[in-house]
């Protein structure tokens, strides 16, 4: 494979590479480079955050990096998620990686890390410290939005000043070449970029693919507005969610016959389900146009663009497609259900 191969690899699916020299350098030098993407255990995983993100971490360990996947407890803490214990937050950080491995992120070079095994030492907090030291209140207010926090919440609780800082700790304390994650957290890894030179860390290599928009998203709303949340059910997909679950969710979802741009569905089908799958099938009766085959996407939105596929039709492919998607970590949760049902009970107690 040759370098111009290996780059294609590295940036598919991103949104933004920074940089674009920096990221083909580090392909260049070889050797086993180390990336990670951190995730904050905060309830059930859906697909806008586990597919993608895992199908990244599987490209990266095919390169030859070595990827770690941080259960960022710790962070979760600060960001007032489940019930504010660890017990909880770390049952929640097992049933993640549950959900990863059973997305195929199971090689020997992926490594699941729990934050509380970072922080457990003075190095790691001087990290924080020093980080803070180099950045003003204002700096570290603007990468808040990492947390899905406005900058005015940590007017009454202090303690979410030091969530970007820890996160910029994060990519130090472990040594990293590469840091990978949703446009979200874009400002957290230009944080450890911006700081990396005055306290003579390594600067990282950001990667960041597209937010996936929620199924009720659309028409004006910028891509965090409209990104897919576990806090509104009926806006995401769940990796547990069964097919007739995923179907009545489709079907409720925004896709005004004709448009294209600003489609949650259609999101769903060039973010998830080419790249998983490489085409898509629409069913339907004779009557109604018989069978439509597609192999990319452009294809499927030429088609809806112009009329020639009805938004039903498109919901009902959508939601069929992505629950063949998921047939493979539901058999492993099937299989493995300790953690998923210890945080099935952490949320029922939380109602």
């Amino acid at each position: 494979m040759n370098q111009d191969e290996r780059y294609g690899i590295l940036t598919r699916g991103i949104t933004e590479v920074i940089t674009e020299a920096d990221a083909a350098d580090l392909l260049a030098k070889g050797g086993e480079p180390k990336a990670y993407w951190g995730i904050e255990p905060s309830g059930l995983f859906h697909i806008g955050q586990a597919l993608i993100g895992a199908r990244k971490a599987k490209d990266l360990a095919g390169l030859g990096f070595q990827v770690n996947i941080l259960l960022a407890d710790w962070h979760a803490l600060i960001n007032d998620k489940l019930d504010g214990t660890f017990d909880s937050i770390q049952t929640c950080g097992l049933y993640l990686e549950d959900c990863l491995r059973g997305l195929g992120a199971d090689s020997s070079n992926i490594h699941y890390i729990v934050g509380s095994d970072l922080v457990d030492g003075k190095e790691y907090w001087e990290r924080v410290i020093r980080i803070s030291k180099a950045s003003s209140v204002a700096r570290i207010k603007r990468a808040m939005t990492i947390m899905g926090r406005s900058e005015e919440d940590a007017d009454s609780d202090a303690s979410k000043l030091i969530y970007p800082a820890m996160q910029a700790a994060d990519i130090f304390h472990q040594d990293l070449d590469l840091a990978i994650g949703g446009m979200d957290q874009r400002h957290a890894h230009m944080l450890a970029r911006d700081v990396a030179p005055k306290l003579n860390c390594k600067k990282p290599v950001a990667l960041h693919w597209p937010l996936l928009m929620g199924l009720q998203g659309g028409g004006r709303m910028d891509a965090t507005e409209s990104k897919m949340s576990k806090s509104n059910p009926d806006s995401a997909v769940f990796l547990h969610d069964k097919a007739d679950t995923v179907q009545a969710k489709l079907k409720k979802a925004f896709c005004p016959q004709g448009q294209v741009g600003d489609n949650p569905v259609l999101e769903h089908a060039r973010l998830v389900i080419f790249p998983e799958l490489g085409r898509m099938d629409i069913k339907r009766p004779e009557k109604f146009g018989g069978d439509m085959h597609f192999a990319t996407y452009e294809e499927l939105a030429a088609a809806f663009g112009t009329g020639k596929l009805h938004p039903m039709d498109l919901k009902s492919a959508v939601a069929a497609h992505i629950s063949e998607i998921l047939v493979p970590v539901q058999r492993y949760l099937d299989e493995n259900p300790s953690n998923f049902n210890k945080l099935k009970e952490v949320l029922e107690g939380n109602r």
